[in-house]
């Protein structure tokens, strides 16, 4: 009998993870000395760039009375809530003004901060790292650093073009990316004269292997029922083709194809906007048909397809979902959904005891489904 298992077990304090990386808005939308709202995690930020270029972001609450700051007004170095007046420099959050205190009055405003959080610019987006919050009242402090850089889409060479795509999905972060990592909707969601049909359907097998915070699609050959990779194959006119696929943990999926000395690489997120909203955004990076006219347009105008047509089933799922209905896995096309699960009890779990994280892999695995 197939193994079921139900995605609403999980524990609802691990539906957004903290102590991570996000993407918050793409870097070509954010302009110096001007202000953006954006919100991750339920958490409304307020981004912008200093007047050298250096992006920011700060939580959208002065710490006074609670005034959203991108109303407020900015320098290009402090940022004024349009209430009272208090200004914050906008790397560090620091109190830098409050203009209601009088001379003998000793306040201390270099102690105040407003929540800010460490950002960095990295493949067409500014990235928020989300840090573990602190005990409720505590307020803020002078911010601490994230533990690694931001992550990128990974290169091989150092000539390439490169395009990033976003969609909005009405639903969790949980079924965003359960979604993105199904290896079975393909033929239905993604039918396309120039792609794959219902027709072309069959048994596929590939191997899986753990690895830190994730699991790895094992390098393999690409799906022979795909008319891009037919045609990738006669115009690289290499050995061998192959596909790597990562997922790690919070919501990063990568996906790098290597033929000879060309290659194309992926990286998406699924951002977790509230409980019940999320976004996809793709960057992809590539030096295949560098110099034929219009590629870049034909991949952007393939990535947009696919990725209109998952946002349009994940609008329709969110009907369904309203109603609450009972939900299974089924082995094997399921089973990297529950190792997602897993992988969140298990960083959960980690963070809570202090202890090492258990990987819910033992060792690589070979699963089999039709797609």
């Amino acid at each position: 009998m197939p193994d079921l298992e139900l995605p609403q077990r999980q524990a609802p304090d691990a539906l957004m993870l903290t102590g991570f990386w996000y993407r918050a808005l793409p870097a070509d939308r954010v302009h110096r000395n001007q202000l953006y709202k954006a919100t991750l995690l339920e958490i409304p930020l307020v981004l912008g760039r200093d007047r050298v270029g250096h992006p920011f972001a700060l939580r959208d609450a002065c710490p006074h009375r609670g005034m959203p700051l991108h109303c407020g007004h900015f320098d290009g170095e402090n940022l004024e809530c349009g209430y009272h007046g208090w200004q914050f420099d906008v790397h560090d959050g620091q109190c830098q003004l409050i203009p209601s205190l009088t001379a003998d009055q000793n306040l201390k405003v270099e102690r105040i901060y407003a929540g800010s959080y460490p950002c960095e610019e990295q493949d067409s987006f500014i990235w928020v790292f989300i840090p573990d919050p602190g005990p409720p009242g505590a307020g803020f402090a002078a911010p601490g650093e994230a533990p690694d850089a931001a992550p990128q889409v990974e290169k091989f060479s150092d000539k390439y073009k490169s395009a990033y795509l976003q969609a909005e999905m009405p639903v969790s972060i949980d079924h965003g990316i359960i979604g993105l990592m199904d290896p079975a909707h393909g033929p239905f969601v993604h039918q396309a004269w120039w792609w794959r049909s219902q027709h072309s359907i069959h048994e596929k097998k590939k191997n899986f292997e753990p690895i830190p915070n994730g699991f790895r699609m094992s390098a393999h050959t690409p799906s022979s029922n795909s008319a891009p990779y037919k045609l990738l194959r006669l115009y690289a006119d290499a050995d061998s083709i192959t596909t790597t696929i990562d997922f790690v943990l919070p919501n990063l999926r990568t996906e790098t194809i290597r033929a000879g000395k060309y290659w194309f690489s992926s990286l998406t997120t699924v951002t977790p906007i509230t409980r019940n909203h999320c976004r996809i955004d793709v960057v992809a990076a590539w030096n295949l048909f560098r110099w034929v006219p219009l590629v870049p347009e034909v991949l952007k105008f393939v990535f947009a397809k696919f990725v209109e047509q998952d946002r349009r089933t994940m609008e329709l799922q969110a009907e369904g979902l309203q109603h609450n209905p009972h939900l299974m896995l089924i082995d094997d096309a399921d089973r990297p959904a529950k190792w997602y699960f897993q992988l969140k009890a298990a960083h959960v779990e980690a963070k809570r005891t202090g202890s090492e994280m258990k990987h819910p892999m033992s060792g690589p695995v070979t699963l089999k489904w039709r797609s």
